[in-house]
């Protein structure tokens, strides 16, 4: 038998490297300027078309290459960041492990103009599909020029599975904005087809972070600072009452590098516990500097996720560092009294000649409503005691007859709440055991004498059938209806436009501006009034007409992300994605009670549908408790 192990062409392994390095346009554009930076430049331009499908070009004024530098520049595993693993845990640069560029050239065709400060000359190379075409002497200035064009033309398939334009492009301002910031002393340029998006010159870093996200930040944030000999945490986070439901701003740098990390995010909210509501979040931009040697870059392809050694050490620095600046800055919320109708009342202020002397009326009784207030004591004495007996019979009297009404009414409510149950499950059983703990888990105030339905923790349905119990997920549920609804209507265009009394203004990020203007034409055909104000401000005017209670700017933003988030064939669908935002906006949030006609309403309306099982996103709304698995609880 002839062995059957082969070594891959390096063609072939350049290829199965991109898949994990170059995932999108985005990735491109964050080796490549990550590379210009390692090369000490202060000027980078991003020049892109077609949202980096057709054309990514980063032209920057760094140090430059040589001829034989530029030509194994491409070759895998060629660097001139570490010459050792050891040089792995004392990293000083973005990139290390010389894969970036030999990736990016096994998907596209490359074109790289580069030369010294120092050289006459320049060297021009052009690549595709990592086969060297052509490598010759060039006039060129100083630093880099790189050229990406026709990203994933050799490989059909990863193509394909790009989103539009409008998707790409906010995947690339996101990434470009988190770039701009860990790198604020660098003047950052970025056109797309022809149009400026972004021209940041060198500035502080919370000049950057007004630059990028808009001037309405500047009274916003609280700047928070601190040195030890384990890290030093410099930056700034929002006061408590800008938190956001959507869009929140967080970013984590750590010496130079973006990064992701959820236990550090956990103790930036754990700050504001108690300060803003559970759905909301606030913006933070930290920028994090220790020793090189106590963290380890390399456990994930893209170097967006870093070990810390003293993680737990640095989470109580951060969590003391961020109180320490809301306090400081009063961005904690105080008492505050209402003193506009208060009365005056005066300040006691005792003296020598003072009189304390206190003059008690005995004759005076508050519970006596036939006689009025005698000056005489001794005419009046009698009805005082005997007004006073009984005006305390009555309250006696009012107190029992409150005790027992509520009694009376507490078992009759718990009586009918457990017999309106009994069509499949003998629960008269369980309520003699039913300790009273138990029963308080119950919601017994949504349930009447003639229906089988129950509201639990104002959350979850509950409703009998001949399998068990059913638990339904009342907001799961209402979005389930109410994007079949959307759906239907938009599909025959019929959904109508509801002005609305006052226009909102919402002002969004670049990135969300480049994915509304894709989604603008689809949201007005499904009876949104949607106009764009300029500089990433939108105005809407109207809503669909079956939409209330709803938040235009929590919509729009539901809608934008929803589109960002999605993935596949179904992001591809812009109807889809609207109608989901507007079933998720405009349905019963949890913790809200509901009568039981409402109930009885949504689970007729959702029992119509052909798939109430789901969510149109794959979210469970129905599960069964089996009669079989209740039976066991009593065994």
């Amino acid at each position: 038998m002839s062995d059957i192990i082969k070594l891959l062409p390096d063609s072939v392994a350049n290829q199965i490297a991109a898949g994990e390095v170059i995932q999108r346009p985005a990735s491109v554009i964050k080796e490549l300027v990550e590379n210009a930076i390692d090369a000490g430049a202060t000027i980078v331009k991003i020049i892109l078309k077609d949202a980096g499908r057709t054309l990514i070009q980063v032209v920057d004024n760094g140090c430059g290459m040589s001829p034989t530098d530029a030509r194994l520049a491409f070759e895998r595993h060629s660097t001139s960041k570490i010459s050792q693993a050891s040089d792995l845990f004392s990293l000083h640069t973005m990139g290390f492990r010389g894969e970036a560029l030999a990736s990016i050239c096994a998907i596209s065709q490359v074109e790289l103009r580069t030369m010294r400060k120092d050289d006459n000359i320049g060297t021009r190379i052009v690549i595709s599909g990592s086969t060297v075409e052509s490598q010759e002497p060039d006039v060129c200035t100083p630093g880099s020029n790189m050229m990406v064009k026709n990203l994933f033309f050799n490989v059909p398939a990863r193509r394909k599975f790009l989103k539009s334009d409008h998707v790409e492009m906010s995947n690339i301002l996101r990434e470009f904005e988190r770039l701009a910031l860990v790198n604020p002393n660098v003047e950052f340029l970025l056109v797309h087809n022809d149009t400026t998006v972004h021209q940041l010159m060198k500035c502080s870093f919370k000049q950057r972070i007004i630059d990028l996200f808009g001037k309405a930040l500047d009274k916003q944030l609280v700047p928070v600072e601190t040195d030890t000999s384990l890290v030093r945490i410099s930056g700034f986070v929002s006061r408590p009452e800008n938190a956001r439901k959507r869009g929140a701003l967080q970013y984590l740098m750590v010496n130079g590098r973006n990064m992701r990390h959820p236990y550090f995010h956990k103790a930036v909210m754990q700050c504001y516990d108690q300060l803003i509501p559970a759905d909301e979040q606030p913006c933070y931009f930290l920028n994090f500097t220790v020793d090189p040697d106590t963290i380890d870059v390399n456990i994930h392809p893209t170097k967006n996720e870093i070990k810390f050694e003293n993680e737990q050490p640095i989470w109580q620095i951060l969590t003391a560092v961020i109180k320490e600046g809301l306090g400081k800055f009063n961005a904690v919320p105080s008492i505050e009294f209402d003193v506009t109708d208060a009365p005056d009342i005066p300040v006691f202020n005792p003296n020598a000649n003072a009189s304390h002397e206190v003059k008690i009326d005995k004759s005076y009784n508050p519970f006596n409503t036939t006689s009025t207030r005698d000056s005489s004591p001794s005419t009046s004495g009698g009805s005082w005691r005997s007004g006073l007996n009984d005006a305390t019979q009555d309250w006696e009297k009012l107190y029992e007859d409150f005790a027992r009404n509520r009694d009376e009414s507490y078992e009759t409510m718990r009586g009918s709440a457990l017999n309106d149950m009994t069509d499949d499950i003998d629960l008269s059983a369980v309520s003699s055991t039913m300790n009273d703990d138990a029963a308080g888990e119950l919601d017994f105030g949504a349930v009447t004498d003639s229906q089988s339905v129950m509201q639990l923790k104002n959350r979850y349905i509950l409703s009998p059938s001949k399998s068990g119990l059913m638990v339904i997920d009342q907001h799961r549920a209402h979005v389930r209806i109410l994007y079949d609804r959307y759906i239907d209507l938009a599909n025959l265009d019929a959904l109508s436009t509801q002005r609305v009394i006052f226009p909102e203004v919402v002002d969004l990020t670049a990135a969300q501006n480049a994915v509304m203007e894709g989604i603008v034409d689809e949201a007005n055909a499904l009876g949104f009034d949607i106009s764009c104000l300029g500089d990433n401000s939108w105005t809407l005017n109207g809503m669909p007409s079956v939409m209330n209670d709803v938040n235009p700017r929590e919509l729009m933003l539901s809608m934008i992300d929803t589109v960002v988030d999605g993935s596949g064939k179904i992001a591809d669908d812009l109807r889809h994605h609207i109608a989901l935002s507007m079933a998720r906006a405009a349905a019963i949030k949890p913790g809200r009670q509901l009568t039981s006609a409402e109930m009885e309403h949504l689970l007729g309306d959702l029992f119509k549908l052909t798939t109430p099982n789901y969510t149109p996103d794959g979210k469970i709304i129905i599960n069964i408790i089996a009669i079989d698995d209740i039976a066991r609880l009593f065994a």
